[in-house]
C-alpha cells in the first residue's frame, strides 16, 4: 500500500509540474535602495490609487519604522488606513479584522510593511476582498481564490505593494500566505497566483535596526527556501533552479556580516535581495519537509518560523540522505564549502555541516525544549497532510519516519 501511495505521489507531482508550465508567472516590479519605500507613494498615485490600507504589526509601529512611509504618503496626496495588529503567526481574526478597516474605508489598494506576517495578513486579506462570500478555510490550498472569481467575473484581489523588513520570508514575491487556527493550534497555506505582490521595495534602511537573532534566523529561512526548491523535483524551471543558485551564494557570502553588523548596508541590500530570489525560486520550486514540520511547530507551540527552519533543515537534509546528495553537492560548491577531489556524497555532507557550523556561530539552538512526547503522532501527522503529495521532495517520507525526525528535534 505504502508503494501505491507513493507512486501517486510521485504522479501527481510530475502532472502538477507540466502543468506549471502554463500558469501565468508575472514577476513583482522591484523598487530597491537605500530609502527606496520613500519612492513607493509616487508609484501607488502613478497607478491612479489613492486610498490605501496599511497592514503591519505593533512592534514596528512602536519603532517608528513606518514614519518615513507615512510622510511620504501624506506628501503624495494619498490617504491611508492603518491595521497594525498583526500578530507573530497570523490568524483568521487578524484577518477579518483588517478586511473590516479596508471596507469601512474605501480602501483601494493595500501596502503590505513588515515580516512575513504583515506579509501573509495582506495577502488573505486581499483573497477576501476578491472572494467575499468565502471563508478564508474555505481558500486553503491551491487555487481557490482565482479560478471561480475570474470565471464568473468576480472582484480581483486589489494591487499589494510588499515592502519587507526581513530578509527572509520572501513574502513579497510569493503566491502563498501562511495562515493561522488559534481554535485548531495549525497553520495552513492559501496559494493563487493573483495574491501574488505586484511590487516590492527592497530598502536595506529598513532592516537596519534588526535585532541580530531575527537577522539570523530569517536569513536562515531564506537558505531554506533556496535550498528546498532546488533540491526538488518536476516543478523548478531553468530560471528558479538559478535564483535559488544565486540566493545560496549570497547568503554564504553576506548573512554572517549582516549578523555581526546590523549596519552593513551592503550586506543588509544583499540579503533582501537573495531573500527575493529565494521566494521567488519556491514559489514555483516549492519547499519541503522543513516547512511541513516547521509550519506545524509554529502552530502547536508558537515557534517562530525562521527559528523553525533554521533548527530543522540539518536535520532534514541528512534524513534525505543519497536522495540529495546530487543537488547538495552543486550548492556545497555555490556556496564555497567543498574542496577538490570530494565526492558527491562527502560535498554534500560538507554543505550539511556548514550549515549547522553557521547556526552555531550565529548562536541558532539545535534543538526544541517544548516538543511534546504526546504531540508528536499529531505534528507528524498534520505535517505530511501539509506535504504529502503536494510538496516534490527527493524522498518520500512516511509517519514514521516524520515522527523519528521529530523527536530527534526534541532536546
Amino acid at each position: 500500500m505504502w508503494a501505491l501511495k507513493k507512486a501517486y505521489y510521485r504522479i501527481y507531482q510530475f502532472v502538477l509540474g507540466f502543468s506549471l508550465n502554463f500558469l501565468p508567472w508575472i514577476e513583482p516590479e522591484i523598487i530597491d535602495g537605500a530609502d527606496s519605500v520613500k519612492r513607493l507613494p509616487v508609484v501607488i498615485k502613478k497607478k491612479g490609487i489613492s486610498n490605501v490600507l496599511v497592514v503591519t504589526d505593533p512592534g514596528l509601529m512602536g519603532l517608528h519604522l513606518l514614519d518615513s512611509l507615512f510622510d511620504a504618503l501624506d506628501a503624495a496626496g494619498v490617504k491611508y488606513s492603518l491595521y497594525d495588529q498583526v500578530q507573530p503567526n497570523p490568524t483568521i481574526d487578524n484577518i477579518e479584522a483588517a478586511l473590516g478597516v479596508y471596507k469601512a474605508n474605501k480602501c483601494q489598494a493595500i501596502v503590505a510593511f513588515g515580516g512575513g506576517s504583515p506579509m501573509d495578513c495582506a495577502k488573505a486579506t486581499g483573497a477576501r476582498v476578491a472572494r467575499p462570500n468565502r471563508s478564508i478555510t474555505q481558500m486553503r490550498g491551491l487555487f481557490k481564490v482565482s479560478p471561480p472569481a475570474l470565471k464568473m467575473g468576480s472582484l480581483l484581489p486589489p494591487i499589494l505593494f510588499a515592502v519587507p523588513t526581513t530578509a527572509g520570508t520572501g513574502s513579497e514575491t510569493t503566491v502563498a500566505a501562511v495562515v493561522s487556527n488559534p481554535e485548531t493550534h495549525e497553520k495552513f497555506a492559501i496559494n493563487d497566483m493573483i495574491i501574488r505582490p505586484r511590487y516590492a521595495v527592497l530598502d536595506p534602511v529598513l532592516t537596519v535596526g534588526l535585532p541580530p537573532h531575527i537577522t539570523s534566523t530569517t536569513g536562515m529561512d531564506a537558505l531554506t527556501h533556496a535550498v528546498e526548491s532546488y533540491i526538488g523535483r518536476f516543478y523548478n524551471s531553468a530560471d528558479t533552479r538559478i535564483k535559488a543558485i544565486l540566493a545560496v551564494e549570497m547568503i554564504f557570502r553576506n548573512l554572517e556580516k549582516a549578523y555581526k553588523d546590523g549596519k552593513d548596508l551592503e550586506a543588509r541590500g544583499q540579503m533582501l535581495r537573495a531573500s527575493y530570489y529565494a521566494g521567488f525560486s519556491f514559489t514555483r520550486g516549492c519547499v519541503g519537509y522543513v516547512h511541513g514540520i516547521g509550519h506545524n511547530l509554529g502552530g502547536m507551540y508558537g515557534v517562530p518560523h525562521g527559528l523553525a527552519m533554521s533548527v530543522i533543515l540539518p536535520y532534514v537534509l541528512e534524513w534525505y540522505g543519497e536522495a540529495a546528495h546530487k543537488p547538495l553537492a552543486e550548492l556545497a560548491e555555490v556556496a564555497g564549502v567543498s574542496t577538490f577531489g570530494m565526492s558527491r556524497s562527502q560535498k554534500a555532507r560538507a554543505f550539511i555541516e556548514a550549515i549547522k557550523d553557521m547556526n552555531s556561530r550565529m548562536n541558532i539552538p539545535s534543538k526544541f525544549d517544548l516538543i511534546k512526547d504526546g504531540d508528536i503522532p499529531t505534528l507528524a501527522e498534520r505535517a505530511l497532510n501539509e506535504c504529502n503529495p503536494f510538496y516534490p521532495v527527493p524522498r518520500i517520507m512516511n509517519k514514521e519516519e516524520c515522527m523519528a525526525i521529530i523527536r530527534s528535534l526534541k532536546a
